[in-house]
């Protein structure tokens, strides 16, 4: 069977395309396309059947270690039948879990969500509209049930900030952990990738109208460049939102009785100093 030996599980706005993107560039690596396939996660994918998904490993080569990142599957409660689905099928893959500082994946991936413009200009309430902002970045809550099911040694935690401050060190702990060959390492031509605050916010009918060959030919032929350029500096987030500061403090609780989760399975883990850093206020 043409199954994946690892996967990267999340979380959403952590630098998961970034480190897929660079698993990708490694000789011996396979990774899927698309990068994302939710295949245990999402009903309407999962419904296509084993087949469907052996299908997007059916290209690597003999030997290669194959690989693909869903940051779905790191999503309670919105996708609560991952691990049941994954389990049986996978019981041996390795686990990759990359975090950062929870209030800061909050805001990004809020971020996010005005660009697809599944949220609106106010940034307070999307918060209390949508638990899920806080939600996927209750690490220690997400991760617990597949520690519990594939164990401590079967995942590694690295962090955005460790990627970013010791790119090197880092991903040779993640060859290490892959099993890659002592060639694998970090490319540095490559930058950071999908990253939110230079998305543009979506335009309704926009992949009808806009995201097709003939609009884009006419867009780029009759429209002035300084208009264009108008155009995306307006639908694009100028300024990263400043939450309230009892916002903030509230959010701080939950992420810090959270932590508490996460010390408990990684114990003296760098990341709990690292991504916490309002820890110790």
């Amino acid at each position: 069977m043409a199954l994946p030996d690892f996967l990267i599980i999340g979380a959403m706005k952590c630098g998961t395309s970034t480190l897929q993107a660079q698993l990708t560039l490694q000789e011996g690596v396979f990774m899927t396309t698309p990068k994302e396939p939710n295949f245990f996660s999402d009903d309407d994918v999962y419904s296509r059947g084993i087949d469907w998904y052996e299908d997007l490993f059916a290209d690597a080569g003999q030997g290669e270690l194959k690989g693909e990142a869903s940051t779905h599957y790191t999503k309670l409660p919105t996708y609560p039948h991952t691990l049941d689905r994954m389990l049986p099928v996978l019981p041996d893959v390795r686990l990759i879990y990359v975090i950062r500082d929870p209030l800061d994946r909050a805001i990004s991936h809020y971020i996010h969500e005005w660009t697809e413009a599944r949220m609106g200009d106010d940034a307070i309430a999307a918060f209390r509209e949508h638990p899920e902002l806080v939600q996927y970045g209750c690490y220690g809550m997400q991760i617990a049930p597949f520690v519990e099911a594939y164990g401590v040694d079967g995942l590694f935690l690295t962090s955005l900030e460790q990627l970013k401050s010791d790119p090197d060190r880092e991903f040779s702990r993640i060859a290490d952990f892959l099993g890659l060959s002592a060639g694998a390492s970090w490319r540095n031509y490559l930058g950071p990738q999908n990253v939110s605050a230079e998305r543009m916010r979506r335009l309704p009918m926009q992949g009808l109208l806009l995201d097709n060959s003939v609009a884009q030919f006419l867009r780029r032929s009759l429209v002035p460049k300084q208009v264009r350029t108008w155009v995306r500096e307006s639908r694009t987030m100028r300024k990263r939102p400043s939450l309230p500061e009892t916002l903030q403090d509230q959010l701080r609780v939950e992420f810090l009785r959270d932590r508490e989760v996460l010390a408990g399975m990684f114990p003296a883990h760098p990341v709990l100093e690292i991504c916490y850093p309002f820890a110790s206020k």
